[in-house]
């Protein structure tokens, strides 16, 4: 008889420590899967937001931030800013496609719609629209957006929640 390991996902709420760990989360994801969207000095000028880690932290902070973890170890961070508003989804590329992603979407929807949210929205990055339209989101707006020297192109993506239930 063989014995069959599974990985086990898991979230939890994120801590002032994890700070450093997901500001290399955020920069391995953007070097290795947006490269097919943006020029290398736009990836080093989005990645650089990351630069200052006590506002880094203090951008988590500001929001409901949860991490996705495999056995434990965090691989993945969603953040929701405001009631209806994704602000950060990034997952390490050694863990994209095994759910990280899709938990840490599915976790805050349900997060939102219980608080009463009708929608929710996010900046979309070019690199991660098919992830999110799969989702059920559909873009509303195209944005350029200043980093640095740089413009970086992303979209406006919006998802109708259910309403909360027991409303009336």
């Amino acid at each position: 008889m063989m014995a069959r390991v599974c990985s086990k996902l898991a979230l939890r709420p994120f801590l002032p420590a994890d700070a450093p760990l997901l500001a290399e989360i955020f920069r391995a994801s953007i070097a290795e899967l947006t490269s097919d969207d943006y020029s290398a000095t736009q990836q080093e000028a989005w990645a650089s937001t990351a630069d200052d880690e006590a506002a880094f932290a203090a951008r988590l902070a500001n929001a409901l931030t949860l991490l996705g973890t495999i056995d434990g170890s965090p691989l993945g961070f969603a953040s929701l800013a405001g009631a209806e508003r994704i602000d950060m989804l990034y997952v390490h590329p050694a863990a994209a496609g095994q759910g990280v992603g899709t938990m840490l979407i599915d976790a805050l929807e349900k997060l939102a719609a219980s608080r009463g949210a009708g929608r929710l929205t996010a900046d979309v990055s070019d690199s991660a629209q098919d992830f999110f339209r799969r989702r059920g989101f559909v873009a509303t707006q195209r944005n350029s957006v200043p980093l640095g020297n740089e413009w970086l192109a992303n979209t406006t993506m919006e998802k109708r929640l259910p309403a909360k239930e027991g409303a009336q």
